[in-house]
């Protein structure tokens, strides 16, 4: 002969909520003994009340399916460029909403991983996306037939982001002190970072700068070096690059 035991209440503990409670009816065979007393501890006060198996299960369900939604965050496709920056080309449909959200997280996604520059490329069918882009920082470089270059500076320093002009023009300083020694550097970002090469001092030539200015500018930004402009070696040109090689000197 079986009896009905006293309903017992069990708290069932939850990583995601510790407050359901389920009923569980518990049978056993009559014997001469009798049945031990079951006592259960709670560590602490915590409101209880009483919920089905089905509905414990189904609240559990929900609220994995909510955390693994909110985990699943979209990041925006970005390659890295040479100088710590990001290029993200835009090619898919998404409403503004989307897109701010998406965007933000990318941003702080970079932030965390060193980046400084962002270069958007949005083609003409994206124009919808224009507005959100110049609400989150995002400010025009270029544009072309079809296609729109929006950019974004990541740190708080001054952006280093060169200005959009139909040619760019940039130097590589010959530097020479009394001893005929010649002066060299080895870049810490570009095409040569990390190869072990040796080469003149260059860079980019500001827009509206004197190309003997920016010689100077650049070896006393690169190597703390004062120079001094004596002349022009040669000039050379190539497809999207151009180089002036200037002649200096240096007491040091």
């Amino acid at each position: 002969m079986l009896r009905s035991l006293p309903k017992l209440s069990l708290l069932f503990s939850s990583a995601r909520n510790p407050h359901y409670l389920a009923s569980v009816q518990r049978f056993i065979s009559v014997g001469r003994r009798a049945a031990s007393r079951v006592k259960i501890g709670v560590a602490s006060t915590v409101p209880i009340r009483s919920m089905s198996t089905s509905t414990i299960s189904s609240a559990i369900t929900s609220e994995t399916a909510a955390e693994d939604q909110v985990q699943r965050v979209n990041l925006l496709r970005s390659t890295d460029d040479n100088y710590d920056g990001v290029i993200v080309e835009l090619d898919q449909p998404m409403d503004s909403t989307t897109f701010i959200s998406i965007l933000r997280a990318s941003v702080s996604h970079w932030k965390k991983l060193g980046k400084k520059g962002v270069w958007i490329k949005l083609p003409i069918h994206l124009v919808n996306l224009v507005e959100a882009l110049v609400k989150e920082g995002f400010w025009y470089h270029h544009a072309e037939p079809k296609y729109l270059m929006l950019v974004y500076w990541i740190p708080e320093s001054p952006s280093t982001i060169p200005a959009n002009a139909t040619h760019r023009v940039g130097i590589g300083s010959f530097v020479m002190n009394e001893k005929q020694e010649v002066l060299v550097v080895q870049e810490n970002s570009g095409l040569f970072q990390g190869t072990g090469v040796w080469k003149f001092p260059t860079g980019v030539v500001d827009q509206g700068e004197d190309i003997c200015v920016a010689a100077v500018r650049e070896v006393k930004e690169e190597t703390g070096v004062d120079s001094e402009f004596v002349e022009v070696l040669s000039f050379r040109w190539q497809c999207l690059c151009q180089f002036v090689y200037l002649m200096g000197s240096s007491n040091d």
